[in-house]
């Protein structure tokens, strides 16, 4: 295990060193009479490659954060992200397995010398692998067909000793998306991984998930068999790929049905359950063959015991009313806004009101262009940008809501689904009720 930690370390740490390589590279390419865009571009594509194929060899903290970012990738310039697209939809559904001693090991502390006997059929080959662990298909004892996710050893110090040398690394991310603060993106991870560790918390929030959407026709939850802090079974669920094959290959009737299901997923779900799946990296959906989206890993949650909060929805109601005056008296009332900080409605108008273009039409296509573009106006140091951004405070109770409207967005652009978002609001959303539109049962 120590020699494994030393290695780790050493391959996150050629990235920094590589990183002032080219950077200095660059230098002196400008000084040669290269434009700088230009030279800008060579260094980010060049990051870039190394970052994610770095990140896409180790496990742990270094893979979930390049599976956080991966789902932002449709908000980088297309002439950054196409030479390694295919690289960042690949972190989004895969890591390389544990050996086989390794997967011994585990088994046989977590379930007991004798685990084989809790299976009539154990594959050793694993079907899917992610940040802090891998699934293996089986059959339990009394005949159920199984996934069995298993934890990597060392999975816990893993994680937190990535999280510590990547944001020590915050820097050199910033070159893939300008712009982009990522130390608070590294610091909630961090903060989750006390809870995506603990499998038997993730049996919980699953079954509650499988319980509320047993039966429905359009989503399928496995629910759980057995559970460790370490291991855990499901009822095994057939599927013939996930959300990031549909992002690469998917026709366009596919990227707009299971786009639609993603985000009625992603909006309904906390009102049936009271939890948020706060994982939405489009590997964790799975795509049926019946038409349904199978969702899986449930390590990352957030409990919103009476759905998503209704000042949430009343606030874009009055946005898309264009009532922008209301909108910052409501921003501040729930933390948006500190108590002393101005903000003039026009510019708040000008700031946020194309982030809420879905809600105001019955449909809306999102796409890369347009995120780009949003991603583009905020992130370029004028005056009134520079001034609002630090103006908007993130309230806590908001932060992993943040996180999934955020990166939902992103998976959809991503898609370039075509999505009759408005409705899915006026359905799922308390408060959402723009123009007085009665909402349907959900």
């Amino acid at each position: 295990m120590r020699r494994s930690a030393l290695g780790r370390t050493a391959r996150l740490a050629t990235l920094p060193v590589s990183f002032a390589g080219r950077t200095t590279l660059g230098v002196g390419k400008r000084i040669a009479g290269r434009p700088a865009a230009m030279v800008l571009t060579e260094v980010q594509q060049r990051t870039a490659d190394q970052l994610f194929r770095v990140l896409g060899e180790l496990k742990g903290g270094a893979m979930k954060f390049g599976q956080a970012m991966s789902i932002f990738e449709s908000a980088l310039p297309e002439e950054l992200v196409g030479p390694y697209r295919e690289t960042l939809t690949r972190l989004q559904d895969s890591a390389p397995p544990m050996t086989r001693r390794m997967l011994e090991s585990v088994l046989t502390e977590e379930l007991g010398e004798d685990w084989r006997d809790r299976f009539a059929r154990f594959d050793e080959q694993p079907v899917a692998s992610a940040s802090i662990g891998q699934v293996h298909r089986a059959t339990w004892a009394d005949g159920t067909e199984v996934a069995v996710k298993i934890q990597y050893p060392g999975a816990a110090k893993a994680l937190r000793s990535d999280l510590r040398t990547l944001s020590r690394m915050a820097r050199m991310f910033t070159v893939l998306a300008p712009g982009v603060d990522i130390k608070p993106l590294l610091k909630e991870i961090e903060e989750r991984v006390t809870e995506e560790l603990d499998y038997s918390l993730e049996a919980a929030s699953q079954e509650a998930f499988a319980v509320a959407f047993d039966g429905d026709p359009h989503f399928a939850v496995p629910h759980v068999v057995a559970h460790t802090p370490r291991v855990l079974v499901s009822t095994w669920m057939d599927s013939v790929s996930s959300l990031a094959h549909v992002i690469r290959d998917g026709s366009r009737a596919d990227r707009n049905h299971f786009g639609g299901l993603y985000a009625t997923f992603l909006v309904a779900g906390p009102g049936r359950t009271g939890l948020l799946h706060a994982d939405p990296h489009p590997g964790n959906f799975r795509v049926l063959d019946d038409g349904r989206l199978g969702v899986v890993d449930y390590g990352a949650v957030a409990r919103l015991p009476d759905g998503l909060p209704r000042p949430m929805g009343e606030l874009l109601s009055r946005g898309v009313d264009g009532d922008w005056e209301a909108v910052a008296a409501g921003l501040r009332e729930e933390g948006f806004l500190l108590p002393r900080t101005r903000f003039d409605a026009d510019a708040l108008a000008d700031y946020l009101g194309p982030f809420i273009e879905g809600a105001r039409d019955e449909e809306f296509t999102f796409d890369r262009e347009w995120l780009r573009a949003q991603a583009y106006r905020v992130a370029t140091p004028t005056q009134e940008n520079f001034s609002n951004a630090f103006k908007l405070n993130l309230p806590p109770d908001y932060l992993l809501i943040h996180r999934v409207w955020l990166g939902g967005i992103g998976v959809l652009c991503q898609l370039e689904a075509t999505v009759a978002f408005r409705g899915l609001l006026v359905d799922h959303l308390p408060g959402f009720d723009p123009d007085g539109l009665e909402t349907s049962s959900a």
